[in-house]
């Protein structure tokens, strides 16, 4: 009977435990969701500006002030995060967000002891301190911080509470997070650390004022001699490996964090999104290598004098390097104002694609003479930049020297409206003054462009004709991103051909490029844009405020930054295009007599302006040689050209027919194999003109 009542009042008393326990629970489960942690899904974290492989730019502080960069496991180093654990929560990856047993063995060293000897805060603990910073060192704030624990461990996974951490904790100063601190600290990133530095980091949280580097070096030193002393008790490190990285200095040095782009970095600002890194076409060593080359330029230039370049991959039009400025923050370079994106006088950069519709049209060969003396076009005299006249010139030398007076006498004969809406094509406008239409100044930059256009432009040079619009990342996800045909590759190459052969600046290295100069009028600009066969690099220099320089030059002044700038980008040279099938080029003794001068008048050879009546061949010439590489599977078809004559045209080829007629002065010829064939047009008129050529 007896026993029966004890089981009885065991069982009531089991109960009645169980419903406490349940009831407390429901409680505890009542009270963490009516006062959970605070726990927002994003940190307030700094905004990141980062180059094409995820490397950072340039950040900017937090609304508080604070350099506070997002960080994830997979950005820090291993070594280092296994460091952190052993010194701070070794049971970090076992417990719920409480290690009882480091408790315990903190309050028995306290009672012995009489004072802290070591902490008992787990990371979770260490975390829901820095979401919710505590008032003072109570009792009552500990236990407060280990309920939040537990709060978050519920909460969180064991990652996402290391990630958070290694984001919030202090490391002196206004700097949170184990990667501001890296950086400021040590100028890297925390992905590969010494063990000397991982375990100054691991050491700095714990007092980040008293241990700063930067104003008390001894006592971080200390610290971080602890570090490696706990790291070698705890078995993670040899006693050899810590002796080597006791003698490692602790630098007292606090670095600027990466500060580069400025103009792009703020431009991409609108765009920004609450823990989302920015990213721009850059490359953070071409990037590096571009600045440096643009405040050293200044320097040397002088006072108010500024540098913009532009560094762009022709086949994709993304801009790998861009400075705006020599300094962002030199007002008295007016840095701010990013010159790239402003609209100054070319000069004489256009020049090449006023020559290159030239040969496109078959005008010229590179061999022909051309006149270089004063000429009156209606009123417009242009004259050269040295003010002399160089008589008789070819092409080629008019371009490599860039004479003034031969380029708007080819300006005149190809027309500055087509150059003009050429450039459109492109996918530039260039601005002309109000009001008025293309006129033969726009050839020595009577027209306003950018550095950004102008580079775009030269893409389609070292691209085979072809442009890409040029690309950052601060453009509208919607832009419109074109590519079009700016000369053809027979024409362009010519071009290449005549610009690599441009004398480097004095004591430059030849580096395989192409390049051209200009200088604007008054002395208000200086230009070079240089290309390989793949990378257009563009350099400006002058005033903001457009004032003149006297002695300023595009082959003085902006060439050999160019040069420089394409050794300092890091980019391997790529060989230049190589010569395409079809490509006419003779000697000045081979020239057909159409060719041999341009613009020829009363000497009885056949003006090169398209006025004459009736039709002739300008392309191929009578008795030319054209190499269409006819023996290979991809054999090149042969263009046809000719001036004069009314629309529409027939071509025929040895007798017989092309297919259908055409109003266009081009046409296309497949020829069956090499050897001799003749040529002929007719006009609507009857008229007919023909040549004969040696295919190859």
């Amino acid at each position: 009977m007896l026993s029966k009542k004890l089981l009885r009042r065991s069982a009531i008393t089991v109960a009645s435990c169980a419903g406490v326990l349940a009831f407390s629970a429901a409680g505890l489960w009542e009270l963490d969701r009516a006062f959970p942690p605070p726990l927002p899904a994003e940190l307030a974290v700094s905004t990141e500006v980062q180059d094409r492989d995820g490397q950072l730019l340039r950040a900017f502080a937090t609304p508080d002030g604070y350099w506070r960069l997002e960080t994830r496991l997979d950005q820090v180093d291993k070594q280092f995060v296994d460091m952190l654990v052993t010194y701070e929560d070794k049971r970090f990856w076992d417990h719920e967000g409480v290690d009882v047993l480091a408790l315990a063995r903190a309050a028995g060293q306290f009672a012995t002891s009489g004072h802290i000897v070591s902490g008992g805060s787990t990371l979770s603990m260490q975390l829901a301190r820095l979401i919710e910073p505590r008032e003072s060192r109570s009792l009552g704030s500990k236990i407060k911080q280990m309920l939040r624990a537990i709060q978050i461990e519920r909460r969180l996974s064991k990652r996402e509470i290391l990630e958070r951490y290694l984001t919030l904790a202090p490391y002196g100063g206004n700097l949170e997070g184990v990667r501001a601190a890296s950086l400021a600290y040590f100028g890297k990133e925390p992905k590969r650390l010494t063990v000397s530095e991982a375990a100054l980091l691991v050491a700095l949280p714990q007092l980040p004022e008293k241990r700063r580097p930067d104003r008390n070096l001894q006592i971080a030193h200390a610290a971080r001699d602890r570090v490696l002393t706990r790291m070698v008790s705890s078995g993670l490190l040899g006693e050899r490996e810590a002796a080597r990285a006791a003698l490692d200095d602790v630098s007292g040095l606090r670095r600027t964090l990466p500060a580069l782009a400025a103009h792009a970095a703020y431009a991409m600002l609108p765009k920004a999104v609450p823990g989302q890194p920015l990213q721009l076409t850059i490359r953070k060593s071409v990037q590096e290598g571009l600045e440096q080359v643009a405040r050293d330029a200044a320097t040397k230039l002088g006072p108010r004098l500024s540098v913009a370049m532009v560094l762009a991959d022709a086949r994709t039009g993304e801009i790998l390097g861009e400075v705006g400025s020599a300094n962002f923050f030199d007002a008295s370079r007016s840095g701010w104002i990013d010159m790239t994106k402003i609209v100054r006088s070319p000069g004489s950069t256009l020049k090449p694609f006023i020559y290159g519709l030239a040969f496109e049209q078959g005008l010229v060969a590179q061999e022909t003479l051309i006149d270089d003396s004063p000429v009156d076009f209606s009123g417009y005299r242009p004259k050269n930049f040295d003010m002399g006249y160089q008589g008789d010139v070819s092409i080629r030398q008019a371009l490599q020297l860039s004479l003034n007076v031969p380029a708007i006498r080819v300006l005149d004969a190809v027309g500055p409206t087509r150059l003009m809406a050429r450039f459109r094509q492109a996918g530039v406008s260039p601005v002309l003054p109000v009001n008025e239409a293309p006129g033969l100044a726009i050839g020595l930059g009577g027209v306003g462009i950018t550095l950004r256009d102008l580079v775009q432009l030269y893409t389609g040079l070292a691209n085979g004709g072809k442009t890409h619009t040029l690309h950052d990342g601060t453009e509208p996800a919607n832009a419109e991103r074109t590519s079009a045909t700016i000369l053809d590759n027979q024409a362009n190459w010519q071009i290449i051909d005549i610009l690599s052969g441009v004398k480097p600046p004095e004591g430059a290295l030849q580096r395989g490029i192409a390049y051209k100069t200009g200088t604007s009028y008054g002395y208000r600009d200086a230009w070079s844009v240089g290309f390989d066969g793949r990378y257009v690099l563009g350099v400006w220099v002058g005033r903001p405020d457009a004032g003149a320089v006297p002695g300023l030059s595009g082959y003085v002044s902006a060439a050999p930054i160019l040069f420089d700038g394409f050794v300092r980008s890091g980019l391997a040279t790529v060989p230049l295009p190589g010569k395409p099938p079809g490509i006419f080029s003779p000697k000045r003794e081979d020239l057909p007599v159409t060719l041999a001068r341009f613009g020829a008048g009363s000497d009885g050879l056949v003006q090169a302006t398209p006025t004459e009546p009736a039709p002739t061949i300008i392309f191929p010439p009578d008795g030319a040689r054209v190499d269409l590489g006819t023996n290979s599977a991809d054999a090149s078809p042969l263009v046809l050209k000719l001036q004069g004559g009314r629309a529409p045209f027939r071509w025929l080829a040895n007798g017989k027919p092309l297919t259908g007629i055409d109003r266009r002065r081009t046409a296309t010829w497949q020829p069956d194999g090499a050897g001799y064939s003749t040529l002929t047009v007719i006009d609507a008129a009857g008229r007919a003109a023909s040549v004969k050529v040696f295919v190859e």
